[in-house]
This record gives C-alpha cells, structure tokens and sequence, in this order.
C-alpha cells in the first residue's frame, strides 16, 4: 500500500500498515540487524504509521511528517525511552539526551547558559585553531582516512571547548581510544532480540565494559582537576556555574559527570560522522563541489572563514542541510508512551514503544523529489517552500531539540568552509561507500586524496 503524504492535511486520517518479513520471537530483528536502513526507508510505503516487531513486542514507526513532529513536540506524552536509550544510559547515565521529560526539563534550564549565543565566537575560536592545524598537517596527494581525521577534528575541538586546556592530550587519546569500541556495541545491544546476549562473557563484550570504564574514568578525572569559581570560557565552567533560577539549585557532581560525557559523545562522533559524509558526497558530485569552490572565491578570495563569516556563505549551508537529509547522524530514535494516547488513529497503551527515523524521511520519494540525488539547491527558498513541514528533523524538535545544534552548525560550516579554500578531497579509487548505522551513521573507512587548490581557479569558470 502506497500513501500521498501531501494529500492527508489531518494526522487522524493516517494509514497505517504492518512491516513485511517479520518472524516468530525474532519479529523483525534480523532485518533490522543485516540491512537495518534499507528495511526503514521501505517502511513509509505501509503506511503513514507502521507496526514494527522488536522481538514479540510491537513498536510503530512513524513516518508521516505530522505524526513524527506530534511526537517530538509532545516529550511529556513520548518521552524519552525504549532500546536506543535505554541502551545508551549504559554510558551517559541521566544525561540531556536520556532524561526523563521532568528530569529534562530541570538539566536543560541549568545547561542552556553554557550555550548561549554569546558564548559561541569563543567556541569558534577554539574550533578554528583545531581546523587550521589539521589542514596544515595534509600532505598533498598522500591519501588518508578522512572518517578517522574527523573524528579526530571533532573529538579535540569538543575536549577543548569543555576544559578549555587542561589535560586535553590524554584525554582526547583515551576518548579516541574508547569510543570506536564503545558505538559497534551499541548498535548490537539495541536491536537484540534479548538482553542475554550483551551480557555474555564474550569478548566483544569484554572490550565494550572495559571501554566504558576507562571512559567513565577520564571523565572523572578531568571534572576534578577544573578549578570551580573560574570561568575559563569553556562549556565546563558554565556547567559547574549553572544556577536554576527558579530553585537556587546546582547541578550535582554525578549530573555534571552524565552531562559531560552526554556532550563528548554527543559532538565527537555524530560531528565528525557529518563532515566526513561531506567531503564523500563532495568527491562524487563535482559540479556541487565546485559551486562550493565559487563561493569561497567570492566571500573569502584570500583568507580562512571565521565565525563572521558564517551568514555569507549560502551555498555552503545548504550543503550541510542536504548532507544531513541523506545522512543523519541519528538515523533512528526511540521514544516511550508516559500514558494512554493516540498516534495516526491508533490507540498506544502506555509503555508502547514509537519509533523515529530520520533516515527514513529523508530517502522518502513523497517527500522529497529524486531523494537519493545529492542536490543542495532544493533548499533554496522557493524550492524548500514545497517540501513538506517537519520532513527534515535532524536536530529533533520541540523541547528536547539538540542543545548543541547551533555550536555544531557552527562546527560544521567552519571545517568545511577551511578545508574547500585550499584544499580538494579526491575519492580513492577503491570499493564504494556505504553506510554504517552504529551509534550514529557512519562511513566506514573512507580514503581520500588531498590536492591543494589554486584561490581564484573556480571564480569564472562554469
């Protein structure tokens, strides 16, 4: 069964349908586990709102725009719970990203400070000095792992910008070393039919307890070693500052711990995932790279971009939109109903499990014309006015939308704008890219040549 999403104005009218190929005990396990993306994006063709099997228990898929969007801004109805989360509190614990609606409430009022709009051109400070350093350190035509180099980017601008300097070094090397380990077993824990499994004593378990506790512990150590009552004018002072204003009350050590952590997880991989989706959908579509190129002629004929630049570069920022629209980082949500509702027309008891999928809206052919074209000028302004509302979501919405939105927006925009002034990423030939859904959606290795460009070269050339 098909649906015209544009043709239903009222969500009470959804369709809903049964996802295929589902098993007995396993439900729909094994499908979500070998081709896990491919299994989603078939989805909206069911239905506006899709039963899906996790095990014997049944979940929903929403995946009209307008269900997707009443569970996002309802966090009190759906909130925060299921598989992904309750598999991600094994490492964040009560952090901003798997609190409860009342616990979220409270964290996101005492954390909004340290992301305040005044706070970010210090931020950019931090990230332009980690850009420039890494794009010095290329060699032209040697090829490198562009993922690997990303994460590395993004795992050291969010340590700095946490603890401004202190034991940066041992710390990003640790946080580098744990957190490969650390996104494969997530994954694998969530879709599992049954919980035994990540508790046998195998060795990919091993490593992922291990992992977790060596992170815990950089964690621990770097909060104790900042000095309180200083504000060094990174994202940990403002935490340990943070006031509620309501109730006087601060933030205790085991929150600070959880929101710390929920922070180096949140931009390092998800971040570096992003731009490292860039520069491969940047290698196979020329002409894009190339009007990218133009611009950073026209705005930036002689120097790197900084923070001020940012709202001249147009053409940059719909790269980074579409990007998102085909590869977002959290390619799949989860969220738990807080009492007896109703989603498209069907009645959910509480405890029901509502499944999002960024990916899935994306790649949805009713949403998006040619969704598998890499095309940044459908977000011009009157093209963008026909692509329906709450169809691109990949910072969230509602109350519990990222925190960090705008400082990886920022992130983002600044790394690829260096890189595209001075530099080409040229694909290495070798078998193609495909996706890998771990924490956050993945490359995979991704080889890619350096060569440096001429400023200027791409002003008049068409």
């Amino acid at each position: 069964m098909t649906t015209t999403h544009e043709a239903r104005p009222d969500s009470r009218a959804a369709a809903t349908g049964l996802a295929p190929g589902g098993l007995p005990l396993l439900g729909h396990a094994i499908p979500l586990r070998r081709r896990p993306l491919d299994f989603l994006a078939a989805l909206p063709a069911h239905g506006d709102l899709v039963e899906v099997r996790l095990g014997p228990r049944r979940t929903y898929l929403a995946c009209h725009p307008d269900l997707v969007q009443q569970v996002l801004r309802d966090s009190r109805t759906f909130d925060k719970g299921g598989p992904v989360f309750d598999k991600v509190r094994l490492l964040t614990g009560n952090g901003l990203a798997t609190s409860c609606w009342a616990d979220h409430r409270r964290q996101r009022r005492l954390m909004q400070p340290a992301f305040h709009p005044e706070r970010m051109p210090g931020y950019a400070t931090v990230m332009d000095q980690e850009i420039s350093s890494m794009v010095d350190s290329w060699q032209e035509g040697q090829a490198f792992d562009v993922n690997t180099a990303m994460q590395a980017l993004t795992a050291r601008i969010i340590v700095r910008t946490l603890f401004s300097t202190r034991i940066e070094d041992r710390a990003v090397a640790e946080i580098q070393r744990c957190l490969p380990v650390i996104t494969r077993g997530f994954f694998t824990r969530m879709v599992a039919p049954l919980s035994l499994m990540e508790k046998l004593p195998t060795r990919n378990n091993r490593r992922f307890d291990r992992a977790l506790g060596r992170m815990h512990s950089v964690i621990d150590e770097t909060i104790s070693s900042h000095p309180a009552g200083i504000d060094h004018g990174d994202l940990l002072s403002g935490l340990l500052a943070a006031e509620d204003e309501e109730t006087g009350e601060r933030l205790a050590g085991h929150e600070i711990h959880d929101q710390v952590i929920t922070l180096l997880l949140g931009a390092t991989e998800t971040t570096g995932n992003t731009l490292a989706w860039i520069f491969h959908l940047l290698g196979e579509n020329p002409e894009a790279e190339e009007q990218l190129h133009r611009e950073m002629d026209l705005v930036l004929p002689d120097r790197r971009p900084g923070f001020a630049d940012l709202p001249h570069l147009d053409y940059t920022r719909r790269i980074v939109t579409e990007a998102l629209r085909l590869y977002p980082p959290p390619w799949l949500l989860t969220r738990s109903t807080t009492c007896e509702t109703e989603l498209g027309g069907v009645r959910l008891a509480p405890g029901t499990i509502v499944l999002l999928s960024f990916y899935a809206l994306g790649h949805d052919p009713a949403l998006f014309s040619a969704p598998e074209r890499f095309d940044p000028d459908r977000w011009l302004p009157e093209r963008a006015k026909t692509i329906p509302r709450g169809a691109w979501s990949s910072f969230g919405g509602g109350s519990r939308k990222c925190i960090g939105d705008r400082f990886a927006a920022v992130e983002v925009a600044l790394a690829l704008a260096a890189v595209a002034s001075g530099w080409r990423l040229r694909p290495q030939p070798g078998p193609g890219i495909r996706p890998e859904p771990k924490a956050s959606l993945s490359t995979g290795p991704l080889p890619m040549i350096p060569e440096r460009r001429r400023r200027g070269s791409s002003a008049t050339s068409e």
